[in-house]
């Protein structure tokens, strides 16, 4: 299944044995090694010490490999690997026993929730471009799709930057403030990383799934007939597959460590072998595989450790907050605030698609159905016909719908929205504090944040793997109240914080640095102050500043880089898990389905 896919010390320890083996002889394999032998010793006997050699350089091999394998690493697989034909390897290797802790295993896989693929892209055969038009080459999607009603605005977004969680990456356009070079004698020193997970497939339940079989049952009744825009659903079938990586994805992900690499590879230690964390979703773990690919490259196993946490309900676990927090799963308000929308924006499409159908009861759920097919087959085929079904206008109503849902689940309106995300924010501290977690009174795993094996606190990179709605609940749970701003379900407010496209589209990623500065920085950039040595903390949302200031009271507002004195963060930061009131949030008795402005339940 690949090196990513195995285990790190096993291909660690095999990379660093076989160079052993060319560098005794060169590059000439053991059978050919010359030997010079006595005078009148036939070829018969020369060919039998030949043998005779090289059955002995195996057996050696197999046994220092054993050796190796068996103690050269407290985290390793008790697998003998032979060096060519295993039937011709004198030693066979134990059939069930492993050392390797649960946490650090990579395959096989444990809870790796569904993982069914879908049919294979075929984009060489159905792509499509009007005739007129200039030819734009994919790379690798076709975003280039006529839209129903008139053609992109000049100077608005393309329809791929307003689908919300959705969205393929892209980076943000900004959140308020400008972009800065670190100015002379200043370093980063740390960085922690969150990223989410690729594009993927549909996740069960998803409401193009509900759609396609509402579909084809009215097709295998007959009597359905699909005209005009819709004519193409007479010979379409629904073939993604559910909740794992599509190529897109992984190639989302693998450009994101390369990126990661060119911004902090020199912070990484190589003589180190640092900790990654992700989940035991499928997707969670390709995810962090393919970013160490492109970080370290496809060796990178000998440079990190994938820690795996357990992801389903009942398990503490801060990449996947919500799993343990009953109250998460069943207040809906963003959700109802979403279908609300929904009902308004789409009701023309609604009234447009009912013309182009007879013998089937379209309704408006089958329109936004139909509208998030757009970027599902996108990301899986490369290009898909359902795009060009809808407006601009509608598109951008698609976005706020998406708004409406994260705001009123998982983030500022939701009475669990910090309590999700706490678990996280508390991790972070503790790594700048340069502590543990015995006990957090939130969604951490204790049992590996108590441990600095599994948690380690002396790495100067740090990469972590979530989900999209979890990333909005921590910075909701960092207090970033830039975000809080209510949302209308009746009226597009127009540009706003809040904005999920922004925010968690695939690959979307946090990058918390620290930076040292010789002396304090002046808030306006133009000078250093008189003073000692300071440290800042510095938030980038795809690769885009969030102004701590305009959230935080105890750092500086006015700041034009948006960063924060780390004593004044952490200062802050002590007030979030009281604000969070996980507990409550997570298992006490409240409306489940009002919203709230501060991501937590009423007293």
């Amino acid at each position: 299944m690949g090196i990513a896919r195995s285990n790190p010390v096993v291909y660690e320890l095999v990379a660093q044995a076989e160079p052993d083996v060319n560098d005794s002889h060169g590059d000439i394999p053991p059978s050919q090694i010359p030997i010079s032998p006595s005078r009148g010793t036939s070829f018969k006997s020369r060919r039998w010490t030949t043998f005779a050699l090289a059955f002995t350089l195996a057996l050696t091999l197999c046994l220092a490999l054993n050796f190796l394998t068996n103690n050269a690493t407290p985290f390793h697989s008790n697998t003998i690997h032979c060096p060519s034909n295993p039937n011709s390897c004198p030693c066979s290797p134990p059939t069930t026993t492993s050392s390797v802790p649960q946490y650090f295993q990579t395959t096989p896989e444990l809870w790796a929730g569904p993982t069914p693929t879908g049919k294979p892209a075929f984009l060489a055969q159905t792509r499509t471009w009007k005739p007129e038009a200039s030819y734009v080459p994919n790379s690798p999607l076709q975003t280039d799709v006529p839209l129903a009603g008139g053609a992109l605005p000049k100077q608005g977004k393309s329809i791929f930057e307003m689908m919300g969680y959705l969205s393929p990456y892209t980076p943000s356009p900004g959140f308020g403030v400008d972009e800065f070079p670190l100015p002379a004698g200043a370093e980063v020193v740390q960085v922690q990383m969150l990223s989410r997970h690729g594009a993927r497939y549909p996740t069960s339940g998803a409401n193009v799934g509900e759609f396609a079989e509402r579909v084809r049952e009215a097709k295998g009744r007959g009597g359905v007939e699909f005209r005009d825009g819709l004519g193409f659903l007479s010979g379409w079938e629904y073939a993604l597959g559910g909740e794992i990586l599509v190529p897109k994805g992984r190639m989302e992900l693998f450009e994101s460590g390369v990126l990661h690499a060119y911004m902090y590879g020199a912070l990484y230690n190589p003589a180190s072998k640092i900790i990654v964390r992700t989940t035991t979703q499928d997707r969670m773990l390709k995810s962090a595989e393919n970013f160490l690919a492109g970080f370290f490259g496809l060796e990178w196993t000998r440079n990190a450790t994938v820690e795996v946490v357990i992801e389903e309900r009942g398990f503490n676990n801060s990449l996947a907050g919500d799993l343990n927090c009953p109250n998460a799963r069943v207040q809906k308000g963003g959700t109802k605030a979403a279908m609300e929308w929904i009902g308004r924006y789409l009701g023309d499409a609604t009234e447009r698609f009912k013309g182009m159908v007879e013998g089937y009861e379209w309704t408006v759920e089958d329109t936004y159905a139909a509208q998030t097919m757009c970027p599902y087959e996108t990301v899986a085929y490369g290009y898909s016909k359902f795009c060009e079904l809808f407006t601009y206008g509608e598109w951008k109503g698609f976005e706020y719908s998406v708004d409406l849902w994260f705001y009123g689940d998982v983030s500022f309106g939701s009475p669990t929205g910090r309590a999700v995300g706490i678990g996280y924010q508390q991790e972070v501290i503790a790594r700048l504090e340069n502590h543990t977690l015995g006990y957090s009174g939130s969604n951490i795993n204790v049992t590996l944040d108590n441990n600095t094996v599994t948690f380690p606190l002396n790495q100067s990179v740090y990469l972590d793997f979530s989900h999209d709605t979890n990333i909005i609940a921590i910075l909701t749970a960092f207090g970033l109240t830039q975000f809080s701003k209510p949302l209308n379900p009746t009226s597009h407010p127009g540009d706003h914080n809040f904005t999920v496209t922004n925010l968690t589209p695939f690959g979307a990623r946090l990058d918390i640095e620290i930076i040292r500065t010789p002396s304090p920085l002046a808030a306006d950039r133009t000078a250093y102050l008189s003073g000692p040595e300071t440290r800042y903390v510095h938030f980038v949302l795809n690769q885009r500043t969030i102004p701590l200031g305009w959230s935080l009271p105890a750092c500086n507002a006015s700041r034009v880089d948006g960063w924060c004195e780390l004593g004044a963060f952490l200062e802050e930061q002590e007030k979030m898990p009281g604000l969070a009131r996980f507990e409550h949030a997570c298992y006490g008795e409240y409306p489940l389905d009002a919203q709230v402005e501060d991501g937590a339940p009423p007293p």
